[in-house]
């Protein structure tokens, strides 16, 4: 039992995201081994790696209330129609593709507007944790800002970018945020490993899904507004 709450104790957020990103990789590539392109990305496992991404905000605190929100909403709108037939819409492609064929892809309350912004979301984590891998005594205002520059602005309106800039004077201290990252005794060496572990896992995820909304676009699949 004592063994048990130790392996318990020293499972992190970051930890948990590599399992899961690692398990999808591996179904991602067992079915699109003789696929041109990917065309098969399990929706299920891809919603559980998203949910990690809300517990991983809810360290940084409540100032990143107007992301999480967001990335949990656009969680249950995908689990919705994968709840509705578990069977055919284990496939997030097939969630696009009947999107397309309902001619609702540019619905602000679309299933493709939910992939496009988790995609964006898991890009602004993705440069988030290489900040505080490469550069740990930045100040996680310093980190955040530039995240958020690189990633999620340019696709924000003036009012959602003006949530973030209020944001910003809200962040706890970077090593706080650091330790709660960390599990219990881990030195931050270690810590930086996993996250290398888990951006190099990440990045190809996101690019595929970023290539996939693309493909769909120009081929009229979908008509996304891309903007907020």
């Amino acid at each position: 039992m004592k063994r048990k709450r130790e392996i318990m104790s020293k499972e992190t957020e970051i930890k948990s995201a590599i399992q899961e990103l690692s398990l999808l990789t591996k179904l991602i590539s067992n079915n699109n081994n003789n696929n041109i392109g990917v065309s098969y990305i399990p929706t299920r496992p891809f919603l559980s790696l998203c949910t990690l991404i809300v517990q991983v905000l809810d360290k940084i605190g409540p100032t990143m209330v107007v992301l999480r929100q967001d990335v949990y909403k656009n969680i249950q709108r995908l689990e919705m129609v994968y709840d509705s037939d578990p069977a055919t819409y284990s496939n997030l492609l097939e969630i696009l593709k009947k999107d397309a064929v309902e001619r609702n892809a540019k619905s602000n309350n679309s299933c493709s507007k939910a992939v496009l912004w988790l995609a964006r979301s898991l890009d602004f984590m993705a440069a988030l944790l290489q900040h505080i891998a490469i550069d740990p005594r930045q100040s996680m205002e310093q980190i955040v800002a530039n995240s958020y520059e690189m990633t999620l602005k340019p696709w924000h309106g003036w009012i959602s970018a003006t949530a973030y800039k209020v944001a910003l004077k809200l962040l706890p201290d970077t090593n706080m945020f650091i330790n709660l990252l960390m599990a219990k005794g881990e030195h931050f060496d270690i810590l930086r490993e996993e996250i290398q572990a888990l951006v190099s896992l990440l990045l190809p995820l996101v690019q595929d899904l970023h290539s996939i909304l693309y493909i769909l676009t120009i081929t009229s699949y979908l008509a996304l507004d891309n903007s907020r």
